[in-house]
């Protein structure tokens, strides 16, 4: 009856190594670290790069814990505080010659202490958001005006190019603000151009414009539709927030929170950073395309050699992996008619990268390349006022329908890569920074000692009441409890979540309610025994007349943290996910985990005549006080 199989004793024991693997990392701290990144888009960090890192603390006599490459950055792990400082200067010294335009970014970070078997067990700490951890906080404000002139801007183009296939003569395209203007000689025109740019353009309104001056010209207007505005606005909101995304990594930032606030705002925390002119460089950061034609005379080879200067109307630039090449200065198209880029393959199925152009973009491509065949075409991405040629592809024919297949000698990570410097180049809209912040280390250890304090005194608490109310099974109560707070430790950890104040206050509350499911199975064993049932009996009898009420009011709570995280944003969702989890850990331990303590302990005694659960109040003959048992 009170007997778990051998498979569900197993089960709990793997569950409980489980627990203590991934909740391990989170006891071992953080060392000093050295963090060391692109400075550049185009710029790669690789194993060479690690070398030479390597080669840098050599010279200087600082040992290391470890050097290792990890994604997009170096990371350097040191035992003391004074060898981070000197090996960050070091480490500058000899990637960055020029200190005027650093080639990479070396800042300072915070690694775990956790072992490598850990680390090969996937086995991480959990992340600590910027209020446990300190860091900097920005909200930035979107100009949302400057994205709906942007599209009004492609919006003419478009309108130009689409009059002009069709044949439709005009007397002049203008902007009236937002709005796109079309003057026509006569009324027939404007009802020709009107049915075409209804169907062709429908994200806009257009209407004739009314003009009470005599002999003055038809003209027609469209105005972004409101649902198509909104649009605008919400992709370019979208863009900015996924370029972050991409400058923010370049500082090597663990979890960084950049989300959207409201309809027009951005709010980026980077916890760890604590160089706020240096996280304020990577956001402000801009980065431009244009397209360009290269310049192959003899001019220009003679300019490459050495021998002469660079002709007139062309500049130098540096190829990516191929050396000087020279450039015209004419722009054939710039990044503002691009609409997206992604990496594929060409009809030799070598890695090639798919450009997407608008409607301008996609006329100036087609006449340039059926002048240009045999030419080489580069793309070039400007950042803080430097280019470099990221690929200078050769045009084989004409290029028409607006999409671009760029291929030749480069890889299938090449042509990602190449994807990603072409589709988040630059911002969608301009940002600015309206509000700044900066919560120092010494207040984030603060913030951790507390929440842990809370913690450890609010199981203490819980613990001591159900020890001495239900005795032996208040013990089996309080492990179950552990066992909770184990697991859903672990979980957080495994799922890489980042944990602020309001998840600690989670643990705390979580806590609180687990021990609800054990009081309703303790409880239910008494009544079991106060209406004389054997204690056996009771013990099977309380766990599962229990499990109904303890299912209800967890599915209930978990609705509302449900709710919680679906709608909310921030530290509501922060909150949200550690609850959720909490309750799925609590119903598991406080049913499976207890009963299995309770089991061990009871389920061999074949003739119990009592259980060690507190003080049980039967009632005698009517007339006679009642009698508490033990």
């Amino acid at each position: 009856m009170n007997r778990y199989p051998l498979w569900k004793y197993a089960m709990l024991v793997i569950a409980l190594l489980f627990g203590f693997i991934y909740t391990l990392p989170n006891f071992f701290g953080e060392a000093p670290a050295v963090q060391v990144s692109s400075a550049k888009v185009t710029l790669k960090v690789d194993e060479a790069l690690r070398a030479r890192v390597e080669k840098a603390l050599l010279e200087a006599q600082i040992k290391p814990d470890f050097v290792e490459l990890d994604g997009s950055s170096v990371r350097v792990r040191f035992s003391e505080l004074d060898h981070q400082i000197k090996a960050k200067d070091a480490i500058n010294k000899a990637l960055n010659p020029n200190e005027a335009e650093p080639s990479y970014i070396v800042a300072l970070n915070l690694l775990s202490r956790s072992p490598k078997w850990l680390a090969n067990l996937h086995a991480y700490p959990m992340y600590l958001g910027l209020d446990l951890r300190g860091g900097v906080h920005f909200l930035m404000q979107v100009d949302m005006k400057a994205a709906l002139s942007k599209k009004a801007e492609s919006l003419t183009g478009d309108v130009r190019l689409l009059l002009r296939e069709k044949n439709i003569r005009h007397s002049g395209i203008s902007r009236d603000g937002n709005a796109v203007v079309i003057a026509f000689r006569d009324a027939a025109t404007l009802a020709q151009a009107e049915a075409l740019l209804r169907e062709k353009a429908p994200e806009a309104q257009w209407t004739p414009v009314a003009d009470a001056t005599a002999g003055a010209e038809p003209r027609l207007s469209g105005a972004l539709k409101p649902a198509s505005m909104i649009a605008v606005q919400d992709a370019a909101l979208k863009q900015n927030i996924t370029t972050l995304h991409n400058r923010v990594n370049e500082l090597g930032t663990t979890e960084p929170v950049i989300q959207q606030q409201g309809l027009d705002r951005i709010i980026v925390q980077l916890p760890g950073v604590q160089d706020t002119a240096k996280a304020k460089d990577i956001i402000g950061r801009t980065a431009t395309l244009e397209v360009r034609m290269v310049d192959d005379s003899a001019e220009a080879q003679a300019a490459l050699a050495g021998s002469g200067p660079v002709p007139f109307g062309t500049e130098r630039f540096m190829d990516r992996g191929f050396g000087p090449i020279i450039v015209k200065r004419q722009v054939v198209y710039t990044g503002d008619n691009l609409t997206d880029a992604q990496p594929g393959f060409d009809e030799n199925h070598q890695p090639s990268v798919d450009l997407t152009l608008d409607a301008k973009g996609a006329r100036i491509m087609k006449d340039v390349s059926r002048d240009n065949i045999g030419k080489r075409m580069a793309i070039i991405l400007f950042e803080k006022g430097k280019g470099e040629v990221v690929t200078a592809p050769v045009i084989r024919s004409e290029i028409g329908g607006g999409r671009v297949k760029i291929s030749g000698a480069m890889t299938t990570q090449e042509a990602n890569d190449t994807a990603l410097l072409l589709r988040a180049g630059s911002l969608a809209a301009p940002m600015e920074i309206i509000e700044e912040r900066t919560v120092g280390p010494s207040l984030g250890k603060e913030n951790i000692e507390r929440g842990i304090h809370s913690v450890v005194w609010g199981f203490a608490a819980v613990a001591v009441f159900m020890c001495v109310y239900y005795m032996l099974f208040g013990l089996f109560s309080s492990l179950a409890l552990g066992f909770n707070l184990l697991l859903l430790v672990a979980l957080l950890s495994l799922l890489g979540a980042t944990l602020s104040l309001p998840g600690i206050a989670a643990i705390a509350l979580v806590l609180g309610m687990a021990i609800d499911s054990n009081v309703l199975i303790n409880e239910r064993i008494r009544e079991e025994l106060r209406a004389g049932v054997s204690p056996q009996a009771a013990i099977n009898l309380g766990y599962e007349r229990a499990f109904a009420t303890i299912l209800d009011s967890n599915v209930t709570t978990l609705i509302a943290g449900v709710a919680l995280l679906a709608f909310g944003s921030g530290p509501v969702r922060g909150f949200a996910i550690v609850h959720c989890l909490g309750i799925l850990t609590s119903m598991f331990s406080s049913v499976v985990f207890s009963r299995a303590l309770a089991n061990l302990w009871y389920g061999r005694q074949k003739k119990l005549k009592s259980l060690s659960i507190g003080q049980i109040w039967k009632p005698t003959a009517e007339g006679e006080q009642p009698v508490a048992k033990a």
